[in-house]
């Protein structure tokens, strides 16, 4: 038996480790069905970044959720965090199983 495949739009946004706590706040307050967070390292207009738990440690977190729901996140990331955090985010479409999941 084949399980239904639907589009979702993945959110992802890569910033700094301390945002982490608010921003899962912020996700869930927002209507996100869940998240995913790791570690994330890399070099970028702000310099190189490890994954060393510290003031240069970055955090990647992703969502999956309907993509209307992804583009409002990503406007309330514009809108409250760009101008003042170290922050790289988008969205993409991405085919899922079990849909209802998300």
């Amino acid at each position: 038996m084949t399980s239904p495949r639907e589009t979702r739009g993945l959110l992802t946004v890569i910033t700094e480790a301390a945002l982490e706590d608010t921003l899962l706040r912020d996700f869930a307050r927002l209507g996100a069905p869940g998240c995913t967070v790791s570690d994330a390292r890399g070099r970028g207009q702000r310099g190189v970044r490890d994954a060393a738990w510290g003031e240069a440690a970055n955090v990647r977190i992703e969502v999956i959720c309907r993509r209307e729901r992804a583009e409002a996140l990503l406007e309330h990331l514009q809108q409250h965090y760009f101008a003042d955090y170290a922050m790289v985010a988008f969205v993409q479409d991405v085919v899922v199983l079990r849909p209802e999941k998300f």
